[in-house]
């Protein structure tokens, strides 16, 4: 088994205490994330070579940010150093009918502004079985959206399998912009996961929230020639409590995971922990329905931790997915 690259912006989370509000918090949780390094952190826990790409600064807070890869083992000995600064976010926890609230600041990131020149891609594909991406990355310039092509044109030529959460979003680029570069994009891919919505933009199509999600899925893969496509939907009834399952089609059979009802206590990183869990389950050799039930399994149990990456073990998304939803402690 070869390690498992990931390519992306990594940044610093800024969360009040609790449920305060902005306005009210005079002190600030520290946590350090982004789609693809969640992916590359749970895959690590998980037991998983991981190698995680960015570019951040030469200072002392980018440095907590590699320390926290590291500190779960992810290798970091491809991130390239320099620019200016790291991207900042801010979140404020929802409580009942009260949203998430997302202020960003990651304008002139070192990320944002890398040069195709900052990678060697068959340096950092030595050795490695598969890549993976999200629709973030090419959205945060185009030098970046150019990175991104010719990472997955040097992983095509060295076999990997490669996949891509489709992860738009509307703060950094326009759905024009979005379908033109994802589905050129999708052409390299393997195995795409995300929203109807986000495939229906990938294909250019208009979106259709009651559009059937398996015809959609089977659309989706027939025209990029996928191996498996996935689509997680959910429902949500306030900001702590959504309903969660997801399908996954491969050209030939649909299969669908139990729904889990889900208290969130942090909602950021449920989809990322589906995508770690999705190729933890391929790489393993897990029937097609467990990869599905692993996947969706693994993204509940995010939802029930504070931070932005999965960590559960192996152990623990194996028993929730064979039954055993619970909760109870073990003694």
């Amino acid at each position: 088994m070869g390690k498992i690259v990931t390519l992306g912006e990594i940044m610093l989370r800024l969360s009040p205490l609790g449920y305060d509000r902005f306005s009210q918090s005079k002190e600030f949780n520290a946590f350090y994330g982004g789609s693809e390094a969640n992916v590359s952190v749970s895959l690590a826990n998980f037991g998983k070579e991981t190698s995680y790409v960015t570019k951040l600064p030469e200072n002392d807070i980018a440095q907590c940010a590699i320390n926290e890869l590291r500190k779960y083992g992810v290798d970091t000995k491809d991130v390239v150093r320099g620019g200016e600064r790291i991207g900042i976010y801010f979140s404020e926890y929802g409580e009942s009918q009260r949203p998430t609230k997302f202020v960003f600041d990651r304008k002139g990131s070192s990320m944002a502004e890398a040069k195709r020149e900052d990678f060697n891609w068959d340096k950092i594909f030595e050795g490695a079985e598969w890549f993976h991406f999200s629709g973030i990355t090419p959205a945060l310039s185009d030098e970046c959206a150019k990175i991104t092509f010719d990472a997955v044109k040097a992983a095509k030529k060295k076999g990997l399998t490669i996949s891509i959460d489709l992860n738009y979003r509307e703060t950094l680029w326009n759905k024009d912009r979005f379908s033109k570069v994802i589905r050129e994009l999708l052409e390299y891919c393997d195995i795409a996961l995300g929203s109807v919505e986000e495939a229906q933009m990938a294909m250019g199509v208009p979106e259709d929230e009651g559009a059937d999600c398996n015809e959609i899925l089977k659309e989706f893969v027939e025209k990029f020639k996928l191996k498996y496509a996935t689509i997680i939907l959910r429902n949500r009834f306030t900001a702590e409590d959504v309903d969660w399952t997801a399908v996954l089609y491969d050209g030939k059979t649909f299969y669908n995971s139990k729904k889990y009802d889900i208290h969130v206590i942090d909602n950021i990183g449920g989809g990322d922990a589906f995508a770690a869990s999705l190729i933890y389950a391929i790489t393993s050799g897990y029937s097609t329905q467990d990869i599905i039930e692993f996947a969706t399994a693994g993204s509940c149990l995010k939802y029930s931790m504070i931070g932005d990456a999965n960590l559960s073990t192996v152990a623990e998304v194996e028993n929730l997915m064979y039954g055993d939803s619970t909760g109870k402690e073990k003694r």
